[in-house]
C-alpha cells in the first residue's frame, strides 16, 4: 500500500469508533452494506454501496481525508484527497 501525505497527520492511536453501525441509515431505516470509520474523529458510516454513502458525506462535510474499512478482517484504508488506497 502506498502512503499519502495525510497519514502522518492522522490521530496516534486511531480514534474510538462513535458507533457500532451507521447511525444515519439508522435513522432513516436504511441497511448499510459496508463499514467504513473516519481516522481523523471515529465517525461510522456506509460505504459508496449503499444507498446513502454516508462515509462519503462525512468527508465532503468536514474534510477528513482518510478513512479505513470497519469490516471485520480488513484494514485497508482510502484516502478520499488522493483518490487512493493508502
Amino acid at each position: 500500500m502506498r502512503e499519502c501525505p495525510h497519514i502522518p497527520a492522522l490521530p496516534r492511536p486511531e480514534p474510538e469508533p462513535q458507533a457500532t453501525t451507521c447511525p444515519e441509515c439508522l435513522t432513516l431505516g436504511s441497511h448499510p452494506v459496508q463499514l467504513r470509520i473516519c481516522l481523523e474523529c471515529g465517525y461510522v458510516g456506509c460505504c459508496d454501496s449503499s444507498t446513502y454513502r454516508h462515509s462519503t458525506g462525512h468527508f465532503e462535510k468536514t474534510g477528513h481525508p482518510v478513512m479505513r474499512s470497519f469490516e471485520p478482517g480488513e484494514d485497508w484504508r482510502w484516502c478520499y484527497v488522493d483518490q487512493l488506497i493508502v
